[in-house]
């Protein structure tokens, strides 16, 4: 196969350094994807390089990583449950959004598959998700503990042997299983999923797939994995699941090369150069996609193919991050340029965070990124700079938007 594996390794929310392995084409890989291995595995299971490897081979990269307290990451395995491992699937998609650009694609293994379901609710960039013999609930785990469980609702804690290792499960791991609903996550997708599992597999039974596919909105897909069983361990059964990852992600990863896709961007071309703000029209022919103008200058904002559009442009939340982030750089230049300060480039990414305030529905993350020969007192100066533009004060400060036909 061509290509490489590349050992590396990327911060969890919790500090502890979490050890990947990145699986990079030879040429510029068509997308990058996340994954996720079932618990109690680690990112070396045949079953992981296996798939990962294939993906490669079609032009994928991949990224594996071991969740905190497992295989050779950081961390203890006792305090750690699925919420953390939730936690630790969005810090790897910020490390590959930092360091080579974000996943469009999540793929679960087992307990990693119902992770993936969850997680990819957190990562804004993710264009698909497909699981592998994923359980439906994530308690379903809780049935490999077996008589255990009695022992660690009674003293908090046990000793569980899983694939012949011991393992120490604390209560907490077991309440926060009991809080997780997996079917809900599959309802909100609102993305391209793809479910495989095997009929026979012994570990998590076919129904757990069944009631995934029935809660989970279109477009979605069931593909059997006939005779495999749960852990893929015949490397033909991985190689036959990343044939198939492989054609249902190329239909929305693969950029389009009709005349069709190249159609709203003439349209736009000549659409009408509103010199006064902006002028949003529709596009013939296309479910959303809209010809923008703005001052004059035209562009094409679209949705993503699981909102119903055809992805030919960025969605209006993102052009609206584009703003703030585009706004504060040229804020900082002009700054910069005024003061004589030595800033060789000027960086800001936006990405959706979590509130955790109910009167603050959205909150949006900014990260500034700046080379030159500045000191700690100047980098917080032109932090407040960024913070002044005026993109920034409309969003914090409050607009008001008087509405009529004309």
């Amino acid at each position: 196969m061509t290509g490489e594996t590349k050992k590396t390794e990327f911060k969890a929310k919790g500090g502890q350094t979490l050890a990947a392995a990145l699986e990079l084409p030879a040429q510029k890989p068509r997308a990058f994807a996340l994954f996720a291995h079932c618990f109690s595995c680690t990112k070396d299971i045949k079953s992981a390089r296996e798939l990962a490897r294939a993906l490669r081979a079609a032009g994928f990269a991949v990224l594996r990583f071991d969740f905190t307290g497992l295989g050779s990451s950081e961390g203890d395995f006792s305090n750690t449950n699925f919420s953390s491992n939730i936690d630790d699937l969005v810090s790897a998609a910020d490390y590959l959004r930092t360091t080579y650009s974000a996943p469009s694609l999540i793929i679960g293994h087992s307990l990693g598959g119902a992770a993936a379901l969850v997680a990819a609710e957190r990562i804004p960039e993710i264009k698909g998700v497909a699981v592998i013999g994923a359980p439906a609930e994530a308690d379903h785990v809780a049935l490999q503990i077996g008589e255990s469980r009695k022992e660690i609702e009674e003293k908090g804690r046990a000793t569980v042997k899983l694939a012949g290792r011991p393992f120490t499960i604390k209560k907490q791991f077991l309440d926060d299983l009991a809080d997780q609903n997996v079917l809900e996550s599959a309802a909100r997708l609102k993305k391209p999923l793809l479910i495989m599992h095997a009929p026979r597999d012994q570990t998590v039974g076919i129904e757990n797939a069944t009631k995934i596919f029935v809660a989970a909105k279109h477009p979605k897909s069931f593909v059997s994995l006939d005779t495999a069983d749960h852990l893929l361990t015949n490397p033909k059964d991985a190689h036959y699941a990343a044939s198939v990852l492989e054609a249902w992600a190329g239909r929305f990863i693969d950029a389009p090369a009709n005349e069709t896709a190249a159609a709203p961007s003439e349209q736009a071309q000549t659409a009408p150069a509103y010199k006064g703000g902006a002028l949003a029209q529709t596009i013939a022919g296309e479910p959303l996609a809209v010809a923008l103008s703005i001052d004059g200058h035209p562009m094409v904002i679209d949705a993503g193919t699981e909102d119903g559009g055809h992805d030919l442009g960025p969605n209006p939340t993102r052009t609206l991050e584009a703003a703030l982030a585009a706004c504060g750089v040229m804020t900082i230049k002009m700054y910069a340029r005024r003061k004589k300060w030595d800033v060789e480039s000027a960086e800001i990414r936006i990405r959706r965070g979590q509130s955790e305030d109910s009167h603050v529905p959205h909150v949006l993350e900014k990260e500034l990124h700046l080379t030159g020969n500045l000191d700690e007192t100047q980098r917080a100066r032109l932090l407040e700079i960024a913070d002044k533009c005026p993109v920034h004060r409309v969003l914090t400060q409050g607009v008001s938007v008087n509405s009529r036909i004309v």
